[in-house]
């Protein structure tokens, strides 16, 4: 057999085993993060919150616990969380927040959450509404705004060639 072979079933060979390692490691790593998830949700609390700031800080800055900090590992110690200064019963807290919950809770309003800890997981309802966050826009939809505007554009120029051959 040619060597060009034999090194070509050797790759495939290494490629497959690599492949099937990371399937039954990734599987391994999402039942923890479901028992994780589950144990969260059983020991969250629905609490009324007055989210006074919101902002995404490295977690050393935000002023949580030493021991929140010992427990993060150290690769996401310089990573930016999101955290949400608020007023929780009579005490100002900083809470860090779930992405999902980040993005729709509105800041100097009375929030109603289910917390976990120091962890806002959800969003459930605010005075006023919760936050729609936008989607991303596709690229069909960027090009469609982008003829709209253009169109304008042109539309206004023509107007205004029109009303100056009046004068």
């Amino acid at each position: 057999m040619p060597t060009g072979v034999i090194i070509a079933l050797i790759i495939i060979g290494v490629l497959v085993a690599g492949l099937v390692v990371l399937y039954i490691v990734g599987r391994k790593l999402q039942k923890k993060q479901d028992a994780a998830q589950e144990q969260m949700q059983a020991s969250a609390q629905t609490t009324s919150i007055f989210v006074i700031k919101k902002d995404r800080v490295r977690i050393k800055d935000a002023g949580f616990p030493q021991i929140v900090i010992d427990q993060t590992p150290k690769y996401l110690r310089r990573s930016k969380v999101p955290t949400v200064k608020a007023k929780v019963n009579s005490r100002i807290m900083t809470l860090m927040c779930d992405e999902k919950a980040f993005a729709v809770l509105p800041e100097k309003r009375e929030v109603k959450c289910v917390i976990n800890g120091i962890y806002i997981m959800e969003a459930k309802w605010a005075r006023g509404g919760l936050l729609v966050p936008e989607g991303k826009k596709t690229f069909r939809q960027k090009l469609a705004d982008k003829y709209t505007s253009l169109k304008k554009q042109n539309g206004q120029a023509e107007e205004n060639k029109k009303s100056k051959r009046r004068k």
